[in-house]
């Protein structure tokens, strides 16, 4: 099991080089947390939502993802409150006292259920934890760290990152608010995000094995344009500053993305991240919003709360400007239905705002609903690329709403589910654009991992800027498969995965 002093120390990250190396050296492996906060979510193959960490760690592991490998996960949709989404179904919102109070006795028999049924079918699991350990307000009622690893009788690491400063304050502050037997169960020190001379870093390393009297098994650098995804926003900043620097006007095409409050599936761009002819920029101010040549309206957990920020924030007037002089707007998702002119909301399932004005930009009317919808599909794009031809796409379906046309609008994709046979009723018309396909919304998430229609797409862009089009289209399928193995090699490098195993090995 991985726990980490704090959370965004790279306990996910870490957990899927683990699983690539297990695999690599020939055992059945497979991941688990018991309980993920996130609104970046993965559908598995049977249409149901887990945390988007664990399908990438199962990705890892060369498996298919499983609700058994995430039982619970927690969706921040307000305030203090949460949508509470048990083995990959809503169950409901619950404030953050009612769920501590009342739900937390009754998963604890999911969770143990849950890694009975994974430790029965696989040779190593292995767990991730959830922020710190050392929360003592939390632990009396703990799925997720110290208690979770007695149940399962799991040897611990403590991950702790070195970037942020602080770090051996951080693991011997962790360990001291341990209980003896908890203090107990954690075998060694993984320093994580390190930069510069390692040997600089010798004496603290053994000023720190000898004062809390567990080993260093590995310091692990900071390891730039892995293409994998994120569990949290709390990494944003970070994709922010590997995006790239300032666009070249006659080069480089500069995509912004507008840093919602409460961004959900963010992973939609992330394959935009590694073309080299684009800079993607969150923008969350009037201040950010700079000369893009697209934006892009990502998801979001609470639609109309989102959109009141952008209105707030002065984003919904440049964003309308923008889309006024010919710029090209992509919604996918929450930002898709912020597209259309009313988010109608009468069972309060998202917002208390019964209705709330779009921002017009589709004539477009979305109802929200108690029933999600979790989906994994196939089709075309409908919309004719400069090419003039239809370009094949897979993605997933994840939302609370339905959205319906007010006027006539074309489609930009024709849809099925995937685990539906390709017959006429299984078909649907999916999203709106504008006539001349430059204002487009989609309920498809990943549309940009579609190599063909992503490059297609910024070719047009180019096409705006007077470029001539880049032919070859980055295959991020690929290199995504190349990021596992190189996080697994550089992990490998610099841990000591020898005695990772005697550790498991008892």
């Amino acid at each position: 099991m991985l726990q980490g002093t704090a959370s965004d120390v790279g306990k996910s990250l870490l957990t899927a080089a683990l699983c690539r190396i297990f695999k690599q050296d020939g055992y059945r492996v497979a991941p688990f947390k018991s309980q993920n906060m996130s609104n970046n979510s993965y559908v598995t193959p049977d249409g149901k939502e887990i945390g988007r960490a664990q399908g990438m760690q199962a990705d890892a592991c060369g498996i298919a993802a499983t609700t058994d490998m995430n039982p619970i996960l927690l969706k921040p949709s307000r305030e203090m409150s949460a949508q509470v989404v048990v083995h990959g179904k809503p169950f409901r919102d619950l404030g953050a006292r009612e769920y501590r109070e009342s739900y937390l006795p009754h998963a604890e028999g999911i969770v143990k259920e849950a890694l009975g049924r994974l430790r029965a079918a696989y040779d190593i699991v292995v767990i991730e934890g959830a922020g710190s350990p050392a929360e003592v307000n939390l632990k009396d009622r703990d799925i997720v760290n110290m208690r979770l690893a007695g149940w399962a009788d799991a040897p611990v690491l403590l991950v702790a990152d070195i970037d942020r400063g602080g770090v051996f304050a951080s693991v011997v502050g962790t360990l001291e608010l341990l209980e003896p037997h908890e203090r107990e169960r954690v075998r060694g020190v993984i320093i994580n995000k390190f930069r510069g001379d390692a040997s600089l870093l010798r004496p603290g390393i053994d000023w720190l094995e000898r004062r809390i009297g567990k080993p260093v098994v590995g310091v692990v650098p900071y390891l730039p344009d892995l293409a994998l995804e994120d569990e949290d926003s709390a990494s944003l900043d970070g994709k922010r500053r590997l995006a790239g620097g300032a666009p070249s006007a006659d080069r480089r095409l500069d995509i912004a993305v507008l840093r919602l409050p409460r961004i959900s599936n963010f992973t939609d761009v992330d394959p935009l991240l590694s073309e080299p002819d684009t800079v993607v920029r969150y923008v969350a101010s009037v201040a950010d919003w700079g000369e893009p040549d697209a934006v892009i309206l990502p998801g979001s957990k609470n639609t109309a709360e989102d959109l009141r920020f952008l209105r707030a924030a002065g984003l919904e007037a440049k964003l309308l400007a923008f889309a006024e002089r010919g710029g090209r707007v992509v919604g996918i998702c929450g930002g898709y239905q912020m597209m259309g002119r009313r988010l109608l909301d009468p069972e309060g399932v998202e917002s208390a705002a019964a209705e709330t004005a779009g921002i017009g930009l589709l004539p477009l009317e979305t109802v929200f609903a108690a029933d999600k919808r979790t989906e994994r599909v196939t089709g075309k794009a409908a919309m004719k690329f400069g090419a003039g031809r239809e370009v094949n796409v897979e993605g997933y379906e994840i939302h609370m709403g339905r959205t319906v046309a007010l006027e006539p609008a074309d489609a930009p994709f024709r849809l099925r589910p995937l685990r539906l046979p390709e017959e006429p009723g299984s078909w649907h018309r999916d999203g709106a654009m504008s006539a001349d396909g430059k204002v487009w919304g989609t309920y498809l998430h990943d549309v940009f991992h579609n190599d063909a229609l992503r490059r297609e797409w910024l070719n047009e862009l180019r096409a705006d800027k007077g470029l001539a089009p880049l032919l070859e289209a980055t295959r991020f399928g690929e290199l995504r498969k190349q990021a596992f193995d190189r996080l697994a090699e550089h992990v490998r490098k610099h841990l000591d995965v020898g005695n990772i195993y005697r550790m498991m090995e008892g």
